[in-house]
């Protein structure tokens, strides 16, 4: 069967599955299967076309997936917590383009719904916050003010949860309720930014990113912006302008940031810390990754960061250790991580795969075991 050529259904090509289905970046899976970034992207965005069962079995065995995963259009990724339960209700209510408006007077428990939704997201409670996203975008398209954080809130979480193209579905409507505000577009554009790098789309995003930061004179929206730019240069294997962005990012932080956060945006000199981080993990500079991760995490600020934001770090920071070899601080970070956030290493694919890794590795690691069994893991 491994010569057998297979078609395509008509309701997803595989190649959209596998992007689905990956759990990691599109360079560890291309290393995995000792293939280039390139062609994983190209696999993804259907060309060529997947339709070798073998190759389909070697990459569903990096996965550890059943191909049938790959090969069956109906079948969703698996959450331990049932966390992706609520997508589809999200993807109907993004769909509801008309919708009757709300009364106005509605409007002041809407805005505290909204509050509600960051507070959720923040601590990373992604299934409790799933399951309100759609009440809440009915909701707020009688509130145009609150339509942008809602369609913001969504984008963040589906990028979370592996959904990258809903999330960029989101992150575009984001922008269409800006109604000419350029802070509010470019706070838009932050989502747009962070849809398209979860695309692997890291010259767009790069693009959108910088096209925006001129057009506020907010200083946390603009610093968010050029940390999104830097690590999106990054993942383009531009370093010269990931160093670049990420510089001129710094240089804001290091003028002071507002207590206040208006705009959800969190910018503040440990973020650019963590930027760089993920620039030199897109480079494939692992070790380098690593040294700043031990800095920023050192930093005063990485305790005030809302908890998804550490524990989102600490899973990527696991994923720059497993590749430097360090089984043992990587499996220490998500366990960390999970202390912190549990949502975020038992519901993202990334999160569980790199579970996944490390208890098949180190199995004398008991507390990556007994968290790799919770979540079914374990074979």
């Amino acid at each position: 069967m491994s010569g057998q050529r297979l078609r395509e259904t008509d309701e997803a090509p595989i190649g959209r599955r596998v992007a689905r289905w990956r759990g990691m970046t599109q360079q560890m899976l291309a290393d995995r299967l000792g293939k280039s970034k390139s062609w994983v992207d190209k696999v993804e965005r259907g060309v060529p076309a997947l339709d070798r069962y073998s190759v389909i079995q070697e990459i569903a065995e990096v996965l550890r997936v059943d191909p049938a995963a790959l090969l069956d259009p109906r079948r969703s990724v698996p959450t331990a917590e049932s966390g992706l339960d609520g997508v589809e209700a999200v993807r109907a209510a993004l769909a509801r383009y008309h919708r009757p408006p709300s009364p106005t007077a509605e409007a002041e428990q809407v805005r505290r719904h909204v509050a509600h939704a960051w507070l959720t997201y923040q601590h990373a409670h992604y299934a409790q916050l799933l399951r309100a996203l759609p009440a809440l975008l009915d909701a707020a398209h009688g509130t145009p003010a609150l339509l942008l954080p809602a369609y913001r809130i969504t984008a963040s979480v589906l990028v979370k949860l592996g959904e990258a193209d809903l999330a960029w579905l989101a992150a575009d409507q984001a922008v269409a309720t800006a109604n000419d505000d350029p802070t509010r577009a470019a706070t838009a554009s932050i989502a747009v930014a962070q849809a398209l790098r979860a695309l692997g789309r890291h010259r767009l995003a790069r693009t959108a990113a910088l096209a925006a930061v001129d057009t506020t004179t907010d200083p946390g929206v603009r610093g968010t912006l050029l940390v999104q730019a830097g690590i999106a240069a990054a993942g383009a294997d531009d370093r010269h302008h990931a160093d670049d962005l990420l510089g001129r990012a710094a240089a804001l932080a290091d003028r002071g940031t507002p207590d206040n956060d208006p705009h959800h945006v969190g910018f503040c000199p440990t973020v650019v810390l963590l930027g760089r981080f993920l620039a030199a993990l897109a480079l494939g500079d692992d070790a380098e990754a690593v040294r700043r991760h031990q800095h920023a995490v050192r930093t005063d600020g990485w305790r005030r960061l809302p908890a998804e934001h550490r524990a989102a770090h600490l899973v990527d920071a696991a994923g720059a250790q497993l590749a430097t070899g360090d089984l043992t601080a990587a499996g220490r970070a998500l366990v960390d991580a999970d202390r912190i956030a549990p949502a975020e290493v038992r519901c993202r694919p990334v999160a569980r795969t790199l579970l996944a890794d490390i208890a098949r590795r180190d199995p004398a690691a008991a507390d990556v075991a007994r968290i790799a069994a919770l979540v079914g893991l374990t074979r």
